[in-house]
Order: structure tokens, then sequence, then C-alpha cells
């Protein structure tokens, strides 16, 4: 089974790369004090990523993303660039500081509480991005993180348009997904969870509701999404498009970290999907990604492959 893409062109991913902080307490958490555990740090960012998956994937991927003048900085194009992903056109800021996630998860892994600092983003303006429109015409598909500022997202969004170019976006938090709204009817695929969901939409979002969340999939659609992805955590994941929509179980599985898991389904999606493979199989695809990385010590699986994306499903 070959991992090469059929089709022309590169994927264009722009948003948040950052250093991730991960915390993973070894008992239950006690809030005010210091509580026993073990903290790592790797490399991160929605759209940081969304592009180490697809180039793990063999897909042709191009990042655009903004870091500071430091050392994190630094390390983290370099990293990027040797996993593959072209980051001449990242933004390297005097101005501001390399973007930082800080998670602290239970001792079960599940996330407790989380902050980010990914302002060093703004320096992703709409003159940088029309700067760039040959990249926007040349591309596969354009994929987009919802940390983007309000007018570079919308900038993006029409560029990629007048392109012709399908656009996947990941609305990336509950505070930051109102910011997809005003594209909805422009995106060819959107990937949130279910508190994701609830900010897109007029009606609640339960947790491990499948219709709910079914329903929350043809609510994006009926507003012109073209694929709309409910991510369930371990209740797996519900779909709709205009002529279809379903669930897919989650695959159970330990937990080590769940950071980066929702990144690699929309990776595996689009790269599945970009392949032609029919939408129920991609997203089983998307939630084998996802079930590997659970299991990772890091936010992408190091030797992520189409081989093992269906050796987890088998």
């Amino acid at each position: 089974m070959s991992s090469l893409p059929s089709w022309d062109g590169h994927v264009l991913v722009i948003g948040a790369a950052g250093t991730d902080i991960i915390g993973r307490a070894s008992t239950s958490l006690q809030s005010g004090t210091s509580n026993p555990g073990q903290v790592r740090m790797c490399y991160g960012g929605v759209a940081r990523n969304i592009a180490e998956n697809l180039v793990r994937l063999g897909t042709e991927t191009v990042l655009i993303t903004a870091v500071g003048e430091d050392e994190a900085g630094h390390q983290l194009l370099d990293h990027a660039s040797n996993a593959g992903i072209v980051t001449e056109y990242a933004i390297v800021s005097e101005d501001m500081q390399t973007g930082a996630y800080l998670a602290a998860l239970d001792d079960q892994g599940a996330l407790h509480f989380a902050l980010d600092d990914m302002s060093a983003i703004e320096a992703i303006t709409p003159q940088l991005l029309r700067e760039h429109r040959s990249l926007f015409k040349g591309a596969a598909a354009v994929v987009l993180d919802a940390n983007l500022p309000p007018k570079s997202l919308a900038a993006a969004v029409s560029l990629a348009s007048r392109a012709g170019v399908p656009i996947g976006a990941d609305p990336t938090s509950v505070s930051l997904a109102k910011r997809l709204e005003p594209h909805l009817a422009d995106l060819w695929l959107i990937t949130p969870n279910e508190a994701e969901a609830e900010a897109l939409c007029p009606h609640p979002v339960p947790h491990a509701d499948r219709n709910q969340a079914i329903d929350a999939a043809r609510h994006l659609v009926a507003e012109g999404v073209d694929i709309a992805i409910i991510t369930m955590a371990e209740f797996g994941v519900g779909y709709a498009t205009a002529d279809s929509s379903g669930h897919v179980p989650a695959v159970q599985t330990e937990i080590i970290d769940p950071t980066g898991a929702g990144d690699a389904l929309t990776a595996a999606l689009i790269f599945a999907l970009l392949n032609e493979i029919p939408l129920d199989e991609a997203v089983r695809l998307g939630v084998s990604a996802a079930t590997l990385t659970l299991r990772t010590t890091g936010s992408v699986v190091p030797d992520l492959s189409l081989e093992l994306l269906y050796d987890q499903l088998r």
C-alpha cells in the first residue's frame, strides 16, 4: 500500500506553532498545591501539528506560522524543516516570543486545564498573506486554525476561495471557534469537538450524545460547510455532508496524552479525502490517527504512515 498522494500541489497550512509543556499528575489532582507528576516539553501548535502529520503521511506541506526571534522559535522551525515541512515562509518576529501551550492532565490522562500564549501569530497579517497568494493558487487544499487574527483569517479564506482551493478549518478552542462563523459557507471541511461545535450551533451538543453530534454536523452543513466532523473523544466521531451522515466509534486505548490527537485526526482526514478515499473510511483513518497519538508521549506520532493507520484499524 502506497502512502504517496495522488493529487497535484501542496497543502498550505496556516496558523500557530509553539512549545507544548504538558504535566500529567501521578495521583488525584489537588488544587492550591503542587502535585507529583511527570512534565515534558515538545513542539506543538495546531497548524504545526497538522503540518507534521501531513508530511509524515507523505504530503508536500507548506506552513505559514510565526515564532519569536528566540531559541525556542529557531529550534521549532529547525525541527519542522527536518521533518519535511516547507518553513521558508514562516515569520520570525523580534517583537514577539515563540508561542507556548501549558496543560495539566489528571492521573487518567484527561485534560484538567490549559493555558496558551499564541500572540506571535499576530505577525501573520492580511498583507503578508496577500504577498504569498501564489502559495494559495498552487495548493491542493488550505488548512487554517482559528488562532489566526480575524482579519487574517478572512484574508486567507478570500485568497483560497478566489483560487478555487478547498478550505479546511480547525476551530482550535471554544473561545476561538466563533471566528469561523462568518466563513462557514466557504469551508470544505471543519473539525470541531463537541464544545467547539456548540459555540457554532444554536442548540446544545451534550457530551457523548451521538445523535446531537450528528445534528450539529448537519447544522454546519446547512450553513454551507461541505463536510462537518464532530469529535467526541472516547465516544467517537459524528459527521455529515449534504448527502450523508453517520457515526464512527472510537478505538478504546490507553491515554498517555491527548495533546495533538484532534490535529492528527484532521490531518489524516485531509490526506484521505484528497486521495479520494470514501468519507466513512476517511473518518476511520482519522480516528486511527487520533488513537495512535493518544498513546504517544508527544503531539505527533513520529513514525506515522498510511500503513500504520490501517494496521491500527485492523
